[in-house]
């Protein structure tokens, strides 16, 4: 299939953009570039062989979209540009809904436009908020969101929702994830966020290389076994084979379906920082904060729907995720640059 990848040289995007053409499909990747640059493209050559066409384009601006949809004919779109971090959009809210609901919409506008039926969707296990005990499973529906970055979620899952019923032809996937971390085994592609990061794994990297003193934990009084927040972490190279499969499972199928990504295990913050000390043999010093806002006390995936409807299971475990970040920013420390 030729597949439209909106945020492709992403974190996510850029992992998921290497499983497609090793897949055997084609990629044309859209990305404005604000938390990545464009030499992810000559990463992803380096390592299947590959460059997939890119375009500059920031989903916002309808006409400039437009222009990559009357260039190519796409089979189908991965959906993953937005903004992504929980803390950032409890400050910027407006900012997050411009970006995450805006663009999408222009998004979807082009595909009914130009014939495009088949997509998934980057969400995520936000959209619970905290009204559910975990494991979360899709039955639950949605729940009362925390943070701007999770209702932005959740309100694109009911737009797509809504336009699958009303545009038959439509087949959606939504795929909930929970928390991805890790790298490509080669080292060549991986997570290295602007500024101070706002998620766990990229954070303890920077403290392991040397770029920030210590990490901050937000909150050792939660009602979990250590008293701090418990998350379901993913390996992101599991994730991205995980849109491979949803892909070619929207290619066969109408309708719109959710799908949690996630290993069904829970793991604390203090659990992350003692493997990834134990795994790469080295010292991460932390301190308690207060806890920060948006942030629920336990999240982890019932993986059950995935195995059944995508044949899908992680393979990698928690060792390989630390490894596999410390090897990523020993690597590059200062990001891809």
């Amino acid at each position: 299939m030729k597949i439209l990848v909106t945020g492709g040289t992403g974190y996510i995007g850029s992992h998921t953009v290497v499983e497609l053409i090793q897949k055997g499909h084609e990629c044309v990747i859209v990305d404005n570039l604000y938390n990545s640059c464009e030499k992810v493209l000559d990463r992803i050559k380096e390592i299947c062989g590959v460059k997939p066409t890119f375009y500059n384009v920031d989903i916002r601006y309808k006409e400039a979209l437009e222009k990559v949809f009357i260039e190519n004919k796409f089979d189908a779109v991965i959906h993953f540009a937005g903004l992504k971090a929980v803390g950032e959009s409890v400050k910027i809210p407006l900012t997050y809904y411009e970006n995450n609901i805006s663009g999408s919409i222009n998004l979807y506008e082009l595909m009914e436009k130009y014939d495009v039926n088949n997509l998934v969707f980057s969400s995520s296990a936000t959209v619970y908020g905290n009204s559910f005990k975990a494991p979360f499973k899709e039955e639950y529906g949605r729940g009362t969101t925390t943070n701007p970055y999770g209702t932005s979620k959740l309100m694109n899952e009911i737009i797509i929702e809504d336009y699958s019923h009303a545009r038959k032809e439509l087949s959606a996937v939504l795929l909930r994830y929970f928390n991805p971390v890790g790298a490509h085994k080669s080292g060549l592609i991986g997570e290295k966020p602007n500024g101070i990061p706002n998620n766990l794994m990229p954070y303890i990297a920077d403290v392991a290389n040397g770029k920030l003193e210590c990490l901050r934990v937000f909150g050792d009084d939660y009602d979990t076994p250590d008293g701090t927040g418990v998350r379901d972490y993913i390996h992101v190279v599991d994730l991205a084979k995980a849109h491979v499969l949803a892909i070619e499972y929207a290619d066969k199928h109408k309708g719109c379906e959710t799908i949690n990504i996630g290993t069904g295990v829970g793991y604390s913050v203090l659990d992350i920082v003692n493997a990834y000390k134990k795994a790469n043999n080295i010292d991460i010093p932390y301190k308690i904060v207060e806890r920060r806002p948006g942030d629920i006390a336990t999240c982890y995936a019932d993986t059950k729907k995935a195995s059944e409807l995508l044949g899908f299971k992680a393979q990698y475990g928690i060792e390989d995720m630390c490894k596999d970040s410390y090897n990523f920013i020993k690597k590059n420390p200062d990001g891809i640059n």
